[in-house]
C-alpha cells in the first residue's frame, strides 16, 4: 500500500490564513507552509477530513467510531482519523493494522492505547529493537503545536512519524517514509533514551512534558514517589494537596496502573515496560523524614539517608524498564532561610547530579518549554 500525502495540516492549513499567533508566524519566516490534510492511496483511494472516501475498486473502507478502517486489494490495513480531534477506535476483535494516520496533537495516548491493544505492532519497552513495529503517522499537525521542530521533538519519543506535504509512506513489507522523488526522509526505526531525568521549577511543565514522553507506551507504571495521598495525617486533611493530586490523575491516560510508594528502588528493580517516577523532590521529602535527617548535626540520620540514596541511584542504573523521572530544579541562586531548607537543598541538588549522570537524557523544562537536552 502507497500511502501519499498530499497535505498533512488540519482543515485551514499551517499557518492558518490571517492568524499571526507564534506558531503561524514561525512557518512562515522558515516557508515550512502545509496544505489541509489529503491522502491519496496507491493513486486511487482519497481520504479528505469530514468526507466520506468514494468507492475504489479493490478496497474496503469501513468507518469506525472517530475514523476509517482500510483494507486494500494486497490485504494491507490501515487505520486514519476522520479529522482533527478525533480518536479511531475499533471495536474489540479486529485484525491489526499495517499503519495508522492519528491526530496525536489531540492525544498523543491513543498510540499507547492501539500498542495495548496489539492493534498496531509496536516496540515492547524492554530495548530498542523496533523490527515489526507499525508505522504511526501524524495528521492534521496545526498550531496547537508551536513548531515544526517541536512536532518532530516529540514524534521521536513517540516513535511515530512526522510526514510533510509530498511524502509518500508505503506499508508493508518495506516500510518506510521517503520524500516524494527524493531521499529517504523518515526512519521508523529509532533509539531512545533507557532513563530520562525531567528537571524544572514548580508549575514549569515537568510533569506533562514527562508524561508526553511515555504516551506511546502500550504499558507504563505511574510511580507516585512520596507520601500519597495528600494530606498531614488522618486528622489534619489538605483538600488543596488532595486537589492536586486529583488533577494529575485525571491528566493521566486511565488504563496506566499507579504505585504510591517511597520505595522507587524496589519498585524500580522490579517492574518492566515504561516507569514515570514523579517525583524524585518528594521522595527525598519522605526520605529525609524517615530518616530523621532534617538535623544536620544528626550524623546517624545522614548515615541512613545516604543508604537510602545510594540503594535509589543503584537501582536507576540497573532499571531494566524505560524509566522517566521528575525532579525539582533546585537552587537558582536563592538560599533558604531555614536550616531544613538548605540541607534539602543541597541533598536533592547533589541527588539530581548523581541521576544525571546515569541517565542517557536530562533535560530542563521551563515555561513549559523544553529550555535544554543533555545526552
Amino acid at each position: 500500500m502507497e500511502i501519499r500525502f498530499t497535505g498533512t495540516a488540519g482543515p485551514p492549513g499551517w499557518p492558518a490564513a490571517d492568524c499571526r499567533c507564534a506558531s503561524c508566524m514561525r512557518l512562515r519566516i522558515t516557508r515550512n507552509e502545509r496544505r489541509g490534510a489529503e491522502v491519496v492511496i496507491d493513486g486511487r483511494l482519497r481520504l479528505v477530513p469530514g468526507r466520506e472516501p468514494g468507492p475504489a475498486g479493490g478496497y474496503r473502507v469501513e468507518p469506525v467510531p472517530g475514523g476509517w478502517d482500510i483494507t486494500g486489494p494486497d490485504g494491507a490495513r490501515l487505520l486514519a482519523a476522520r479529522g482533527p480531534g478525533l480518536i479511531p477506535d475499533p471495536p474489540g476483535g479486529t485484525r491489526a493494522y499495517d499503519a495508522a494516520l492519528l491526530d496525536l496533537l489531540h492525544d498523543p495516548a491513543q498510540l499507547g492505547a492501539l500498542r495495548r491493544r496489539r492493534l498496531l505492532p509496536g516496540p515492547d519497552g524492554r530495548d530498542g529493537d523496533q523490527a515489526g513495529t507499525a508505522p504511526a503517522a501524524v495528521l492534521y499537525a496545526d498550531h496547537r503545536i508551536s513548531s515544526a521542530a517541536e512536532l518532530t521533538r516529540r514524534c521521536g519519543y513517540w516513535r511515530a512519524l512526522s510526514p510533510r506535504d509530498g511524502d509518500i509512506l508505503t506499508v508493508p513489507p518495506a516500510t518506510r517514509l521517503a520524500a516524494a522523488g527524493g531521499p529517504e526522509a523518515g526512519r521508523l526505526a529509532a533509539a531512545w533514551p533507557h532513563r530520562t531525568l525531567v528537571l524544572g521549577g514548580a508549575r514549569s511543565g515537568k510533569s506533562a512534558e514527562a508524561e508526553r514522553r511515555l504516551a506511546g507506551e502500550p504499558h507504563v507504571t505511574y510511580l507516585a514517589a512520596g507520601p500519597y495521598p495528600g494530606g498531614t495525617g488522618p486528622d489534619q486533611p489538605d483538600p488543596e494537596w488532595d486537589r492536586r493530586i486529583a488533577a494529575h490523575r485525571a491528566a493521566r491516560p486511565r488504563w496506566w496502573p499507579t504505585i504510591e510508594s517511597t520505595d522507587v528502588a524496589g519498585a524500580l528493580r522490579r517492574l518492566r515496560g515504561a516507569v514515570l517516577v514523579d517525583g524524585i523532590g518528594t521522595w527525598l521529602t519522605a526520605a529525609m523524614t524517615e530518616a530523621g535527617a532534617w538535623d544536620a548535626g544528626d550524623a546517624a540520620a545522614h548515615s541512613a539517608l545516604a543508604a537510602r540514596v545510594d540503594g535509589l541511584v543503584a537501582a536507576w542504573r540497573q532499571a531494566s524498564a524505560r524509566v522517566v523521572a521528575v525532579s525539582d530544579q533546585v537552587g537558582a541562586g536563592i538560599v533558604p532561610a531555614t536550616a531544613a531548607g538548605r540541607a534539602f537543598r543541597d541533598q536533592l541538588g547533589w541527588l539530581n547530579q548523581r541521576l544525571a549522570a546515569e541517565s542517557e537524557e536530562t533535560v530542563l523544562v521551563e515555561a513549559g518549554r523544553v529550555l535544554g537536552t543533555v545526552t
